[in-house]
C-alpha cells in the first residue's frame, strides 16, 4: 500500500512543456519572418517605382529639381490636408498641387487649355504643353494607392520637364472612400492608352532636355499594354476631371481636349489675336458670348510625324494619312464639322507666313447648327454650362454637353486655320469588353438628361 502513495514521475509533463515552448518560439520567428518580409516587399515596391523617373539608372539616383525620395513623398501626400468631396460624395479633388503654380494674373490668363489624365497617361503632358504654348490645367485620377505616386511623379515631372514649370497647375481627384496606401500600384488597370498609340512618342520631337526624355521613356515603358478605360479603381470620371480642370484656371477662354490630343502649333497666340479681332470688328457684339468656336479634330497614324500647320495636314489627308476624328467608330458624330468643307480651305499663305510664337492667322470659316449626335471640341467662355457628371466612363460625356449649349443658344462657329490632331487611328478592335455596356448604360442616361434639359430651359425652342 505504500508504494501506491508514491508520487507520479514528472518526466512526461516536463517532456510537453518543452515541446509547447519550442512551437511557440517557432512561431514568433514565423511571425517575425513575415512582418520583415513584408516590409522588404513595400520597400521594394517604392524602389521599383521611383526608378521611373531618376534622372540616371541607378538605384538612389537624384531625383532632380523638385523631387525628393517615395517615403517624403509619401509623408508629403497624407499633409495633401482633406481636400474638398465632389457634390456627389464619391470623389475628393485636391487642387493646386504643383510646386510651381501658374500665374493668375488676368492679364496672363484670357485662354488656357483643359485636359485630364490617368496616372498611367501623363506621358502624354509634356508634348501637350510644348505645342500649346499657354497656360493648361490638368486634372489627374488617382486609384487605390495612387495618391502618392501621383503627387510623387507630378513633382518629379516637373523638376525634369522644364515646359512643365509655371505653366501646369495639377488637380488630384481620388474616389473618397478609398484609403490611401502610400505604395505605388502593380502595373495593371490604366485610364486609356488610346487606339494606336502604342508608343506616343513617335511623330513627335524629342523634348530638348535630356532629363525630361529619360524619365518619359521609362514612364512610357510603364504604361505599355493599357486598354481603354480598363480601370481597377472603378469607373473614370471624364466629366468630372473636365471640369475640375476648367475650375482650377480663371481663365475668359477655355479649350478642353484629351490629353492624347495636340493642337495645331500657334493655336494658343493665333487666337488670341482673333479676340482682338472681333473684339475691334462688328462681330463683337452680345452674341459674342453665345459663340463657341469649333476646332476641328482629326486623327493619324501613330507612325507619321505630327504635322503643325494646316497645310502639312491637308498633304496628310489627301493620302489618307490623316482622317477625321471617330472616322470608324462613329462619323456621324464628327460629321456636322463638314471635313470636306474644311479641308479644302486655303491654308498655304497663312500657314508659311505663320510662326510657332505667332501662330497662323484664323477666321471663323463658317457657322453650323449644332445636330445629334454631334459632339466637337471647341474653345469657349469659362461661363458656359459645366460637363454632366453623372456621365462616366466611355459614351456620350462630351456629347451632354454640346447638346446643352445648343438648347441654351449658341452658336457652333468653325476655325479655319486650326485643328487637333489625335496621335493614332480610333478602332474599335482595341478597346476595352466593357465598352458597349458602357455605351448603352449612358445612352439611357442620355435620354433622361434631354428631358432635364426640357425643364432647365423651358423657353428655348431648340432642343436635341
Amino acid at each position: 500500500m505504500a508504494r501506491l502513495l508514491l508520487p507520479l514521475p514528472r518526466a512526461p509533463c516536463s517532456c510537453f512543456r518543452a515541446l509547447l515552448a519550442s512551437l511557440l518560439l517557432v512561431a514568433a520567428l514565423q511571425l517575425l519572418y513575415l512582418g520583415l518580409l513584408s516590409a522588404m516587399h513595400g520597400r521594394q515596391q517604392r524602389l521599383r517605382y521611383s526608378r521611373l523617373f531618376q534622372a540616371g539608372g541607378r538605384p538612389g539616383a537624384a531625383l532632380g529639381a523638385g523631387a525628393q525620395g517615395g517615403e517624403s513623398q509619401s509623408r508629403e501626400a497624407l499633409t495633401l490636408g482633406p481636400g474638398r468631396l465632389d457634390p456627389s460624395g464619391r470623389y475628393r479633388l485636391y487642387r493646386d498641387v504643383s510646386r510651381s503654380p501658374v500665374s493668375r494674373e488676368a492679364g496672363d490668363l484670357e485662354l488656357s487649355l483643359a485636359t485630364h489624365s490617368s496616372l498611367h497617361n501623363l506621358h502624354h503632358l509634356p508634348g501637350l504643353a510644348r505645342r500649346w504654348q499657354g497656360p493648361l490645367a490638368v486634372a489627374v485620377f488617382a486609384g487605390p494607392g495612387e495618391l502618392s505616386a501621383s503627387l510623387q511623379l507630378i513633382h518629379n515631372l516637373e523638376g525634369h520637364c522644364p515646359c512643365l514649370r509655371g505653366r501646369v497647375t495639377f488637380t488630384l481627384v481620388t474616389p473618397s472612400g478609398l484609403p490611401e496606401k502610400g505604395v505605388a500600384p502593380e502595373p495593371g488597370g490604366g485610364e486609356r492608352q488610346g487606339p494606336g498609340t502604342q508608343d506616343p512618342q513617335v511623330g513627335e520631337p524629342p523634348d530638348p532636355h535630356p532629363a525630361c526624355r529619360r524619365a518619359l521613356a521609362q514612364l512610357r515603358r510603364y504604361s505599355l499594354g493599357r486598354t481603354n478605360y480598363a480601370l481597377s479603381a472603378g469607373p473614370y470620371p471624364n466629366n468630372l476631371l473636365r471640369n475640375a480642370a476648367r475650375q482650377a484656371l480663371p481663365s475668359r477662354h477655355v479649350l478642353v481636349i484629351d490629353v492624347d490630343m495636340l493642337p495645331s502649333a500657334g493655336l494658343h497666340p493665333g487666337f488670341l489675336r482673333l479676340l482682338d479681332d472681333l473684339t475691334r470688328s462688328a462681330e463683337s457684339g452680345p452674341g459674342a458670348d453665345r459663340t463657341v468656336y469649333v476646332v476641328p479634330a482629326l486623327e493619324m497614324r501613330h507612325t507619321r510625324r505630327l504635322p503643325q500647320h494646316k497645310a502639312e495636314l491637308q498633304q496628310l489627308y489627301q493620302v489618307a494619312e490623316v482622317q477625321p476624328f471617330y472616322a470608324e467608330l462613329c462619323p456621324r458624330c464628327q460629321a456636322p464639322t463638314n471635313y470636306s468643307r474644311w479641308i479644302n480651305l486655303p491654308a498655304a499663305a497663312t500657314a508659311a507666313t505663320s510662326t510657332s510664337s505667332t501662330g497662323p492667322a484664323l477666321r471663323v470659316a463658317y457657322t453650323r447648327e449644332w445636330t445629334d449626335p454631334w459632339e466637337p471640341f471647341y474653345i469657349s467662355r469659362t461661363t458656359v454650362p459645366p460637363y454632366d457628371e453623372r456621365f462616366e466612363q466611355y459614351g456620350f460625356n462630351r456629347i451632354s454637353q454640346a447638346c446643352e449649349l445648343h438648347v441654351a443658344g449658341y452658336t457652333f462657329a468653325v476655325l479655319d486655320n486650326a485643328f487637333l490632331i489625335h496621335k493614332g487611328f480610333k478602332l474599335a478592335s482595341e478597346f476595352h469588353p466593357q465598352k458597349d455596356e458602357e455605351n448603352r448604360r449612358n445612352r439611357i442616361l442620355f435620354r433622361q438628361f434631354k428631358q432635364d434639359l426640357k425643364l432647365k430651359y423651358p423657353d428655348s425652342p431648340r432642343w436635341c
